[in-house]
């Protein structure tokens, strides 16, 4: 498909502005001048009638006809051995998609598409799109892979510092998937960055992101949408957490994946990443001419978790030396004072934090606007600092609107990347800070068979998770008032009361759960008023020492079978909805990466007077649930711990929901 020499063009116009037409000029552009062949009924030569007058085996076929005809023509190409189509009509009538996925499959052929803009190959030199695209194209080392037909266009038109070796508009996917277009991306020689913006998950997505990793290639994240992860699972805690992009979090946090927010950021973060350059320090170094959007980056930084170096000593001898009276050798650096001499200055300052080893890239961050006065003081300076370091050096402007154009192709030119937003820019730069930091995952984790067996057909969730290593509390089943009085004198008061009658998901939400009862009296009144309002089954257990409340569980979505989640647990959980979702297997470092990530660990580590919880006690206890995500994930669709008291002495699971998978004849497998 993306190499063909032979294409057949079904659908090919005379008609101006018909997608027939463009579809021919656009093909005909091409470098690498394949051999085309045209079919329509409607002309004469050099049209053929029908695809199986073509006198070859076509390696690529395109299909401009309408929709109820899109079903007879993809048949027709597989049968003269065609190997591969691309569908730009939508194929919204009914079970055509299906048809047509069929179709293809069952005469192996690639299919881009349905409701696609096509591909463009400039590493190849192969345009099979069907509108009017500039030529040449900016060629370059990202390769874009977009389920999005406007994204395609835009980024093929945007005005900015990088190039493709690939861009695909995959569409529908009915067939070939955007992990079959980035596999293909990885193995050109020219690709350094891979771009996906993306609305679900298909295909090996997870082995291309693995392989990425493995070759140091950047992978750029903009999604879209829900990945469905957990929309089933919403009688646990963990389930609903995981819904909407917990699938995407867990993929990139698995593979270092740089997820941006929007197209702005995105194409910051390309231009970054297209420079060969790379950051090998943690922090930034940016210089002004203006103090409030000084302050303002700061806050914007800060926001965003992106630090400032500490300069050493010899860097700030080197900027009180040239700074005008009144202004701090610091970092970020306002320059502006007198205006004099500005080349020179602030080709110094950047020199200078260039020169400091704390610094890993350093920002020029002006607004590059038109100088009516021809005065080219700024990209000068940065371009001779550029040209003297390896660092990455930017110009980082704070509005797109204002920039002068004329001058930022300039400094392109000359291997500046120009960031386009405080913000954007700021973020990107974060990411290349970022890049290569993740923990890797490691390939599998070994699978206790033994341990499987034991629980494959379900059992007592305390049991299980003591099994696997997860402290719990004591807790006896109780069916009698009786019963649920012996359950106390063993455990000892104070004890606590559940319901555990089948159907109750979330015991506090009903009154389910009493705390503190001190003594088989107030025992006693618990119990009946449980017994009375929800039904006689319930849990005594020992009370938890206090400590912070976390949620932590297993979830499963379609794509990628069972997550890891670990967020704010007891009666908050909804409430603040923070989580993180890991995708197993995680290591004691990868779990340990994601505790101090959320926004509750301040609390974990004492803050308010709170007690220090043992961060390697729920690092390990996160292993542990990715332990039992291996052996157990195809049996179960949630697990649900919740909460998970975290304290000095350990962590100790409080109550637990377990959500079996169901097979074919409806019960539990």
């Amino acid at each position: 498909m993306l190499q063909a020499r032979s294409v057949v063009l079904v659908g090919a116009s005379e008609r101006p502005g018909s997608l027939g037409a463009r579809m021919a000029a656009e093909v005909a552009r091409s470098p690498s001048r394949p051999r085309v062949h045209l079919v329509n009924p409607r002309y004469g030569p050099p049209y053929l009638p029908r695809i199986a007058d073509v006198p070859e085996r076509p390696d690529l076929v395109l299909l401009a006809v309408p929709d109820d005809a899109l079903a007879d023509q993809l048949a027709a190409a597989a049968d003269v051995g065609a190997r591969s189509a691309v569908v730009f009509g939508s194929a919204s009538l009914p079970c055509l998609r299906d048809k047509l996925a069929g179709i293809a499959a069952e005469a192996g052929m690639a299919l881009c598409g349905a409701g696609c803009m096509g591909f463009v190959n400039l590493a190849h030199g192969l345009r099979a799109i069907g509108y009017v695209e500039q030529d040449p194209l900016p060629a370059g080392p990202v390769a874009l892979v977009t389920h999005s037909g406007s994204v395609f266009s835009t980024l093929l038109r945007a005005r900015r510092g990088f190039g493709f070796t690939l861009a695909v508009s995959s569409g529908q996917e009915l067939v070939t998937t955007a992990a079959d277009y980035a596999r293909y991306a990885l193995a050109m020689p020219r690709t350094r960055v891979l771009a996906l913006v993306l609305e679900t998950i298909r295909g090996d997505l997870r082995g291309v992101l693995a392989d990425a990793a493995a070759q140091d290639v950047p992978v750029v994240l903009l999604t879209a949408g829900s990945s469905g992860a957990g929309r089933a699972l919403v009688a646990a805690h963990s389930g609903a957490l995981a819904a909407g992009d917990g699938a995407w979090q867990a993929l990139a946090a698995a593979y270092g994946v740089h997820r941006v927010g929007d197209l702005a950021e995105l194409a910051d973060t390309l231009e970054l990443f297209a420079s060969p350059r790379r950051a090998f320090a943690n922090g930034i170094a940016t210089v002004h001419d203006s103090g409030l959007e000084r302050a303002h980056a700061a806050d914007i930084a800060a926001e965003a978790g992106l630090p400032f170096a500490a300069i050493g000593r010899p860097a700030k001898d080197r900027l009180a030396a040239v700074l005008d009276p009144g202004l701090e050798p610091a970092n970020p650096l306002d320059v502006w004072g007198t205006g004099r001499d500005t080349q020179a200055l602030f080709t110094e300052c950047l020199s200078a934090l260039a020169a400091d080893p704390a610094v890993g890239a350093v920002a020029l961050a002006v607004d590059l606007v038109p100088e009516f006065d021809g005065d080219a003081s700024y990209p000068n300076a940065i371009t001779t600092v550029a040209a003297a370091t390896g660092k990455p050096v930017v110009l980082l402007a704070g509005l797109s609107a204002a920039i002068d154009q004329a001058a930022a192709a300039t400094l392109r030119a000359d291997g500046v990347p120009v960031l386009e937003g405080t913000r954007t820019g700021l973020l990107a730069l974060r990411h290349l800070l970022h890049h290569g930091t993740a923990p890797r995952a490691p390939a599998s984790a070994p699978v206790d068979h033994a341990r499987r067996e034991r629980w494959i057909d379900g059992g007592d969730a305390f049991a299980l998770l003591r099994d696997y290593g997860i402290p719990t509390v004591r807790a006896l089943t109780a069916t009698t008032r009786d019963e649920a009085l012996e359950a106390a004198s063993g455990i000892g008061y104070p004890v606590v009361l559940k319901t555990a009658e089948p159907g109750i998901a979330h015991k506090s939400e009903v009154g389910g759960v009493v705390l503190g009862l001190r003594d088989a009296a107030e025992l006693t009144a618990a119990y009946d008023d449980l017994a009375a309002r929800l039904g006689a089954r319930t849990l005594v257990c020992e009370t938890a020492p206090p400590g912070t409340e976390l949620l932590l569980g297993l979830a499963r979505d379609q794509a990628l079978g069972p997550l890891i989640v670990l967020g704010c647990g007891g009666i908050y959980t909804e409430i603040f909805s923070e989580r993180t979702v890991l995708l197993p297997p995680v290591t004691r470092e990868a779990a340990m990466a994601a505790i101090r990530g959320l926004r509750v660990a301040p609390v974990l580590n004492g803050a308010r007077g709170q007690p220090v919880a043992d961060l390697d006690a729920i690092a390990g206890a996160v292993s542990a649930m990715s332990a039992l995500a291996a052996e157990l994930g195809d049996v179960l669709d949630a697990l649900d711990v919740n909460p998970l008291i975290c304290g000095p002495s350990g962590v100790l699971a409080v109550d637990a929901l377990a959500v079996p998978r169901w097979n074919g004849h409806g019960r539990s497998t």
